[in-house]
């Protein structure tokens, strides 16, 4: 008779946790380092804080009505969906064809593949001051060459004018984000089977009806992963505007995520409720994709 405390039923006990042991790690890793970041983000909105960091007491919901207030929010938030759709669409179209290209055999593969790299390598910060630097009205090289060029009257404040300091910002961003596009799509790319093509051959389908009929059905789970990491990050995007026009002048060049941090410098409750409305908004727009591409759904 086996009883509770026996030694066959307490060898018995360790298996019945199943892969707990295991996963308990990166539980206790997320526990730290997201959901209770986030707790503390939503709390903090709720509260009156000094500049100092001193809690002053409960604010209710006079941060968020405050935030919704701000006469630059309405155009921050549209700013930042032109932007997310600029970046993102440009990524996926550009690394779709690199990824085509490196996907055949050329003379040099092996160091184009390997120079893709160095964007991703790079700190984006750096890269984003570097163009800044590159783009500076007195000291730039760009103003120096298209000036000796005679392209140009004069000096240009390219980052000093939201016209020119948009796209300009659009580009390096798509600049550091085609590396890890591309590679997603690579190995997507990778996966699909020589032998389809060759049968499609021998049916008489052209290139184009290979391609859209066989690559790009074949291609959908490496382009969602490739759409949604850019989503967020695209959105999430700090870095490459803060380096380069640091959201400015005022909030002309800033997108959510920067006003945010702009607001941290006069209110940290009402920042702390911006953060809680670009968790929101980036959830909602992760789901909404996924609804909308059936991402559970195989093709039929």
């Amino acid at each position: 008779m086996v009883t509770p405390d026996s030694p066959a039923r307490k060898g018995r006990r360790p298996g019945r946790l199943g892969p707990l042991p295991w996963i308990a790690p990166a539980v206790l890793l997320i526990l730290a380092v997201v959901l209770w970041p986030v707790y503390e983000m939503v709390r903090t909105s709720f509260l009156r804080v000094s500049t100092s960091g001193f809690v002053r007491g409960s604010a209710g919901l006079d941060k968020y009505r405050k935030l919704f207030g701000e006469a630059d929010l309405g155009h921050v938030l549209l700013a930042t969906v032109a932007w997310t759709a600029a970046v993102v669409a440009l990524t996926m179209l550009l690394s779709l064809g690199l990824a085509q290209l490196f996907n055949q055999r050329f003379p040099g593969r092996r160091y184009a593949r390997w120079a893709l790299i160095a964007p991703w390598a790079a700190s984006v910060l750096m890269t984003s001051i570097g163009f800044r630097w590159m783009l500076d009205r007195t000291a730039g090289v760009l103003n120096t060459a298209l000036t000796d060029l005679g392209l140009v009257d004069g000096p240009r404040d390219w980052l000093g004018d939201p016209s020119t300091a948009w796209p300009w910002m659009v580009f390096v961003a798509v600049f550091v984000s085609l590396p890890f596009t591309t590679y997603t799509l690579l190995a997507g790319l990778q996966t699909v089977p020589g032998e389809v093509y060759e049968a499609a051959r021998v049916d008489g389908a052209s290139p184009w009806q290979a391609y859209r009929r066989i690559t790009l059905p074949l291609l959908r789970p490496a382009f969602l992963v490739g759409l949604v990491i850019n989503l967020i990050n695209v959105f999430n995007s700090f870095p490459v505007i803060w380096g380069m026009t640091q959201g400015g002048p005022s909030s002309d060049t800033a997108t959510s995520t920067v006003f945010m941090y702009q607001l941290k410098d006069t209110d940290i409750g009402e920042s702390a409720a911006m953060s809680v409305v670009n968790f929101a908004l980036v959830v909602l727009m992760v789901l909404a994709f996924l609804k909308v591409s059936r991402w559970n759904q195989e093709e039929s």
